[in-house]
């Protein structure tokens, strides 16, 4: 369905889409590509494609501004990861004067009719994307989370040593779903996207051409399932990245086993699964001020490649 929103000064109006079609995938396709190839920094992350491919969890939004000949001149993309957590994603081609700032309003606009909630604007890139910058401190947003993409060359010399009494294995489909469950949930409890994942979240993550069992390493101790080290494998993309990248998708150890030496051996394990894949470039997602975290990435070889900040927002719902 889609349902017409109004659109501030320069263009009469931006599409609201509930549903995503193949010509309006092609069209943020392409935008997302002009964008890339001019600033080397992709302007959507995985959770908008992933809602563009019908994949979002509770009722992804878009709101998308068309040029006279069908191309798209912005887009603004709403992941609706729980009942009162949203994430926006937002682009535009330079000769769209103002759009980001319209279609973040628009954007916000439908997550007060959807009965309002906390809303995350992510800036991928963000030195390099002062037109979402600035919309994000104009709009209301506050500063919340800066995230740091980290790479290292693999293989590691380092290798794996896992505490006394762990055993590990790969994920098996169809048999580890709930324990796993658990242990994420309770390893990112309160965390906006990776918290509260249910099992549907997970089986829908298994249905995503990426997804690959071999490289999901699990950790168990006597009392069950300790830890994991979940990665994934993005293909290269020349000019910008002419190889392969191999990324921990997730990481995490139950929060009673913490302080073993648990999460570096998970860690090197992950990293070693995508060097025995043929990858000779690890990465990952860490939040700056998870000041543990970052120490031990550091400790293994990890630099900075990118810096992407998060802003967000509390928007009450639409009165009646």
């Amino acid at each position: 369905m889609l349902v017409q929103a109004a659109y501030p000064p320069r263009v009469a109006e931006a599409r609201v889409l509930d549903r995503f079609g193949p010509a309006e995938v092609e069209a943020v396709r392409l935008l997302a590509d002009a964008l890339e190839s001019a600033s080397g920094v992709p302007p959507f992350g995985e959770v908008t494609w992933d809602g563009l491919a019908g994949r979002g969890l509770l009722g992804d939004r878009g709101v998308l501004l068309d040029a006279p000949d069908g191309r798209a001149l912005a887009y603004a993309h709403l992941a609706h990861h729980q009942p009162t957590e949203w994430s926006l994603e937002v682009a535009a081609l330079p000769e769209a004067d103002g759009a980001p700032a319209g279609l973040v309003a628009v954007a916000l606009e439908v997550v007060a009719a959807a009965g309002g909630g906390h809303v995350t604007l992510w800036v991928h890139g963000a030195d390099g994307r002062p037109d979402v910058e600035t919309v994000a401190r104009t709009e209301g947003f506050a500063l919340e989370r800066e995230l740091l993409e980290l790479r290292v060359p693999l293989p590691l010399p380092e290798p794996t040593r896992w505490p006394d009494g762990v055993r590990v294995r790969t994920f098996a489909v169809g048999e580890d779903e709930e324990a796993w469950l658990l242990v994420n949930n309770r390893a990112f409890a309160g965390h906006p996207e990776q918290g509260g994942w249910t099992l549907d979240t997970i089986r829908q993550r298994e249905q995503a051409e990426w997804f690959d069992p071999a490289g999901f390493v699990l950790a168990f101790d006597d009392a069950g399932l300790a830890g994991f080290c979940w990665t994934k494998v993005h293909p290269a993309a020349a000019p910008r990245e002419p190889h392969a990248l191999g990324e921990i998708y997730v990481i995490g150890a139950d929060p009673g086993r913490q302080g073993r030496g648990l999460g570096r051996a998970l860690t090197t394990a992950g990293l070693e699964s995508l060097a025995s894949r043929g990858i000779s470039v690890g990465m990952l997602y860490v939040d700056a001020d998870n000041a543990a975290a970052v120490a031990l990435y550091r400790s293994l070889g990890f630099v900075t490649h990118r810096v992407d900040r998060a802003y967000g927002t509390t928007i009450p719902p639409r009165s009646p």
